[in-house]
């Protein structure tokens, strides 16, 4: 059975070290593994929350110091038009559409490099995907890889 990890208010849990977990590499959000054997890390097979939330930051900077802030807003628009039509939208993509049609270069680059919760979430949803050679993309998750 699977057990999200997550803060514990008033309802009944088990509380693990954090410095457990950050040996686990896990944090708010990931899942143990529970079995009558006892709490386990998963079995690792991908990313951890925070992994990819580095790995979205890794990419939003190469992306940044490959290209300029029009041509950025030009790939966003772009692939938001190209997605809409294709009946593949998420409602961040109305807050990146903003974002795209600012002339305001902090406020995207705010949302590209942010590290507070509405950033992290926004790069769940990156629009300027396509915008770095598929080698550059492979070696950013090679190294998010270790």
């Amino acid at each position: 059975m699977k057990v999200r990890i997550r803060r514990v208010g008033n309802s009944l849990g088990v509380l693990l070290p954090k410095a457990l977990l950050d040996t686990w590499g896990l944090g708010e959000g990931d899942e143990l593994e529970l079995t009558e054997r006892g709490i386990l890390p998963p079995a690792r097979g991908g990313f951890s929350h925070g992994e990819l939330d580095n790995l979205r930051l890794s990419v939003s900077m190469a992306v940044i110091r490959r290209h300029t802030a029009r041509e950025i807003r030009a790939k966003i628009l772009a692939n938001l038009h190209r997605w809409k039509r294709q009946d593949s939208w998420v409602s961040a993509y109305d807050e990146w559409n903003d974002i795209a049609r600012s002339d305001d270069d902090g406020v995207l680059f705010a949302a590209m490099l942010g590290r507070d919760e509405n950033a992290v979430r926004l790069r769940q949803s990156m629009p300027y995907v396509g915008m770095l050679a598929q080698q550059d993309v492979k070696k950013l998750y090679e190294e998010a890889a270790g």
